[in-house]
């Protein structure tokens, strides 16, 4: 079935503002739908299909366009498009331009040049063939640069893995157990999962595996105090609630007033009571400094680059420059510093991104630990193993999509050392 021939300009059209690099492409796709609402579901998907394709394989489909005719912006669209549909699909080409886009799809992508392969910025490219080796960074880029499935948490309050897995079956969803998290199910088609009775309840949410261990790694238990950081929409928390079953306190907190509202109707489906959102100034809020010494276990969900979730969010490394990682270095050592005075004696922080670069993970770590000798680093492989997850790790949890089938995430767990 082909394409309505409108799809090629609007796939030109939004692909035209996404390059800007404004703002979030994610943002700018939803924007851009709610103004042409008469585009019907197919168009949509395609047309999105379409700039992810593009922001994953920008080097390779800009160098390829090189060899095309007219205008710069519709040979990159035509291009995204026939990546994802094929030549025959795209109606209303002009002379010339299927046999150009045949001849380009005969192209043999093994035998391209590295940087076209990879199409990563030459920085990170640097940066990450420095830690993994050429071999090793090719194969972390190769799957940075593939869809993304999607992964829920089973919510254990309401649901268990087994019962959720039948239910979705049921609507039609099918699943497969998550090997590390015992809580998560994976999916790799597009559901329309806030349709389903099981969503609507609240006996699942969307949540990458790896996201779902940060959680665990935490250990909170029933009736303890346990604070979310950096808790955004809350995600991790509402995993959290739900591993204590819904009892003790745990704040989110978050400097965001937009992003803790969004946890709102989470909260609701959930079950949950336990959750306090607290909306605070900066690091150093006087809320903070009331909770001092006082939490048994923090989270810290770190802003960074979001290297780890370009599966998801591939315009990210085409948005970040070295002097932003910079930048957030200096707000990940200062959150870093100000949570960990929330920890009481024998409890236990967790610093977490979703990065995989080593300047905002061991490096922000090994800085801290060097200026709080009070503080004392936690192997990851012990704690999985305390947790019951079968995990390989060493003294930190580092997680790759190319290993791993999740986001890339890094954590490290500290504990503050018990009186003497």
């Amino acid at each position: 079935m082909r394409l309505h021939p409108a799809v090629v300009g609007h796939t030109e059209n939004v692909l035209r503002e996404i390059l800007r690099f404004a703002g979030p492409a994610d943002v700018t796709l939803s924007r851009y739908f709610r103004e042409n609402p008469r585009l019907g579901g197919r168009e949509r998907g395609v047309i999105a299909e379409s700039v992810y394709c593009f922001l994953r394989k920008k080097t390779m489909l800009t160098a390829f366009s090189e060899s095309g005719f007219g205008p710069a912006m519709r040979r990159l669209a035509l291009l995204s498009i026939a990546e994802i549909t094929g030549v025959e699909a795209i109606a209303g080409l002009e002379a010339g331009e299927a046999e150009w886009l045949k001849r380009v799809a005969l192209i043999d992508r093994q035998h391209l040049p590295l940087g076209q392969r990879t199409s990563m910025p030459a920085w990170l490219w640097d940066k990450l063939t420095a830690v993994h080796g050429e071999e090793g960074a090719f194969a972390l880029t190769e799957a940075l640069n593939t869809n993304a499935p999607l992964d829920l948490r089973v919510n254990l309050l309401k649901a268990n893995r087994d019962s959720a897995k039948a239910e979705l079956s049921e609507a039609g969803i099918e699943t497969e157990e998550t090997p590390f998290s015992a809580t998560g199910l994976r999916v790799y088609r597009k559901p329309a999962l806030q349709n389903t009775t099981i969503f609507k309840n609240g006996g699942i949410e969307v949540q990458d595996e790896g996201s779902q261990l940060l959680a665990q790694l935490l250990g909170a238990r029933r009736g303890e105090m346990v604070i979310d950081f950096c808790a955004g929409a809350g995600g991790k928390t509402l995993a959290l609630g739900a591993i204590m079953r819904n009892t003790g306190r745990l704040y989110a907190m978050d400097v965001s007033e937009k992003r803790l509202s969004k946890l709102k109707p989470r909260l609701a489906r959930s079950g949950l009571s336990n959750v306090h959102p607290v909306l605070i100034a900066h690091e150093r809020d006087a809320k903070i400094k009331r909770m001092a010494g006082k939490a048994d276990r923090v989270l810290i969900d770190a802003p960074c680059s979001g290297l780890g979730t370009l599966r998801r969010n591939p315009d990210m490394k085409w948005r970040q420059q070295p002097e932003d990682i910079a930048e957030l270095n200096q707000k990940q050592a200062a959150i870093l510093d100000s949570a960990s005075r929330l920890v009481k004696a024998g409890g236990r922080l967790v610093y977490a991104t979703c990065s995989i670069l080593e300047d905002e993970n061991e490096a922000i770590v090994q800085g801290f630990l060097a200026q709080h000798p009070e503080f004392e680093l936690i192997p990851a492989s012990q704690v999985l193993q305390e947790q019951r997850v079968e995990l390989e790790m060493g003294d930190y949890l580092k997680l790759y999509p190319h290993l791993h089938k999740t986001d890339g995430f890094f954590a490290a767990i500290l504990e503050r050392k018990k009186a003497a």
